[in-house]
C-alpha cells in the first residue's frame, strides 16, 4: 500500500510540476449524505489512503453501512473537520444544511447531483448551492460517474470527471483529488457551465426514441424495397430484421471513423466536429434496438423451421428427388454455406449481447465483422447471379452490406502503422496539453487537499 501511495504522489508531481506534493491524508475529506453514491465514494477515497468522515443525521443507524476505517459522525462534525466536502444529497435537501453555514464557511463543497430532466433555463443545482452558501467555494464535479464506477475504479468511458467552479484554487484541489482517485479531471470553466455538466448524463443516456425511429424507418425502407422486388410474403420480415440491425451497428462506428479522418487531415484535435456530439449520442444509443432486432431474427428463424410451409417444402424436395431417381441430394457447397451462415449468426448474436458498450469496446467491432460475414455467407455467390437482379434492382443484402464493409475497411486503414501512430500523437498531444494547461495551479502553496 505504501508503494502504491508513493507512486501516486510521484505521478502527481510529474503531472503538476509547479505544485508541491500534496499530503492527501490531512485534513479529512468529508461526505454529507449516506446514500449509495456516498458509500461508493467513501470506498474509493478510503482505497486511495485518504481519511474519510461521513456526515449523517443518524450516525448510529448508518455506521454499519460503511466500510471499516470510515468515520461516520454528525453533519456538523464532518463540516468542522473536513476542508473538502462532497454534498451527496438530493438538491431539494440542500436547505437542510442551512444550520451549518458557519462550519461550511471557507470550505470547498463538491456538488455531485444530477437533474432528472434537461435543464435549459433554470439555475443549476451547483449554482443554487452556491447561492445558499456564498461564503463557501462550490465546485461541480463527479456527477458523470456512477456508484458502480466509483466502487470498481475507472473503466474506459468512466475515466473522465467534468469539473467547473468560479474559484480556481478550489477547482484545482478537486482536480488533484480526482486524479488521486484514478480519474482524469476535465476543466469545464466557470460555475455557469454546471448546467451543461448536469445535463451530460441525460445526453449520454438519452431516450431510445431516436434510435427506434431510425430502426423503424430502415425497416420499412427495406421492406418496401423487397415488396417491389417480389411477392409480399411473411418471410421477408425475417430477411429485413438482420439487415436493419447490421446497418445500425455500422452507423455506430461511422462518426468515429469520420472524426479520426478529420483529425488526420487537420493534424489537431482542438477544432470541434460539426454535429459530432449529437450524432455520437444517437449512434451510441442504438445498441438496444440492434440487439432486439437480432434476437427477433433468431426467434423468427427458429419458428420458420416449425412452420407448415417448411414441412411442405421438405416434402416437395423429397418428391422431386424420388421422381428424378436421385439416391443422394447432398450438395457440398450448400451444406458449407448453411453451416457457416448459422455459425456466424449465432456467434454474432452472442458477441453483440456481451458488447453492451459497443462504442468503447473491441467487442463491437468483432460483432460488426462477424455479422458482416453472416450476411456475406447468406448471399454467397448470388450477388453475381444476374437472375437475382429483378427489375434491375440488386438484392437487399447487397445494399445492407455496403456500409459495414466501408466501416470495416476504414477501421483497417486506421490500423496501419503510419495512420495509427499519427493519430496517437495527435490525441496524446491533446491530452498532455489538457492536463498541463487546464489544471496548472497558481504559485500559492497547496500542501493539502
Amino acid at each position: 500500500m505504501c508503494q502504491v501511495f508513493c507512486v501516486l504522489v510521484l505521478s502527481l508531481v510529474v503531472c503538476f510540476p509547479d505544485v508541491p506534493a500534496c499530503d492527501l491524508k490531512s485534513p479529512a475529506v468529508g461526505i454529507l449524505g449516506t446514500g449509495d453514491f456516498s458509500r461508493s465514494l467513501a470506498h474509493r477515497l478510503l482505497a486511495c489512503g485518504l481519511r474519510v468522515i461521513v456526515g449523517s443525521r443518524s450516525p448510529d443507524r448508518n455506521a454499519d453501512r460503511f466500510p471499516a476505517g470510515v468515520e461516520v459522525s454528525t453533519q456538523r462534525d464532518a463540516a468542522a473537520q473536513a476542508h473538502v466536502l462532497f454534498v451527496a444529497l438530493f438538491p431539494d435537501h440542500y436547505s437542510s444544511l442551512a444550520a451549518l453555514k458557519g462550519e461550511l464557511a471557507g470550505k470547498v463543497l463538491v456538488d455531485v447531483s444530477n437533474g432528472t430532466t434537461l435543464n435549459r433555463s433554470r439555475p443549476s443545482n451547483a449554482e443554487e448551492l452556491a447561492a445558499l452558501f456564498p461564503e463557501s467555494s462550490v465546485v461541480k464535479g463527479f456527477n458523470v460517474l456512477s456508484a458502480w464506477a466509483l466502487l470498481n475504479g475507472p473503466r474506459d468511458g468512466s475515466r473522465q470527471v467534468l469539473i467547473c467552479s468560479d474559484d480556481f484554487q478550489a477547482k484545482n484541489r478537486v482536480a488533484l483529488l480526482a486524479r488521486s482517485m484514478g480519474f482524469v479531471p476535465v476543466d469545464m470553466g466557470c460555475l455557469s457551465s454546471a448546467r451543461d455538466i448536469e445535463n451530460a448524463p441525460l445526453y449520454l443516456f438519452p431516450s431510445w426514441g431516436s434510435p427506434f425511429l431510425c430502426a423503424v424507418c430502415l425497416f420499412f425502407s427495406f421492406y418496401i424495397y423487397n415488396f417491389f422486388r417480389g411477392v409480399l410474403l411473411p418471410y421477408m420480415v425475417n430477411e429485413t430484421l438482420p439487415l436493419v440491425s447490421l446497418v445500425m451497428l455500422a452507423l455506430v462506428y461511422l462518426p468515429g471513423l469520420l472524426a479520426a479522418g478529420l483529425q488526420l487531415l487537420r493534424g489537431t484535435k482542438y477544432q470541434h466536429f460539426p454535429c459530432g456530439s449529437t450524432v455520437g449520442y444517437v449512434c451510441a444509443s442504438s445498441w438496444p434496438p440492434q440487439l432486439l432486432l437480432c434476437s427477433m431474427h433468431a426467434l423468427y428463424s427458429l419458428c420458420l423451421l416449425c412452420a407448415s410451409s417448411a414441412r411442405y417444402k421438405l416434402l416437395n424436395a423429397a418428391f422431386k428427388q424420388v421422381r428424378l431417381g436421385q439416391e443422394s441430394s447432398w450438395m457440398e457447397q450448400d451444406v458449407w454455406r448453411m453451416e457457416l451462415y448459422l455459425s456466424f449468426g449465432i456467434v454474432a448474436l452472442g458477441v453483440l449481447s456481451f458488447a453492451s458498450d459497443v462504442v468503447s469496446s473491441g467487442l463491437g467491432y468483432a460483432a460488426l465483422s462477424i455479422s458482416t460475414l453472416h450476411t456475406l455467407t447468406f448471399g454467397w455467390n448470388r450477388a453475381f447471379d444476374p437472375g437475382q437482379y429483378e427489375f434491375y434492382l440488386p438484392p437487399t443484402f447487397v445494399l445492407a452490406v455496403l456500409l459495414p464493409c466501408i466501416v470495416l475497411l476504414g477501421r483497417l486503414a486506421l490500423a496501419l502503422p503510419c495512420l495509427s501512430l499519427r493519430l496517437a500523437r495527435i490525441r496524446r498531444g491533446w491530452e498532455t496539453r489538457l492536463h498541463q494547461v487546464h489544471f496548472r495551479l497558481p504559485d500559492e502553496d497547496m500542501s493539502t487537499v
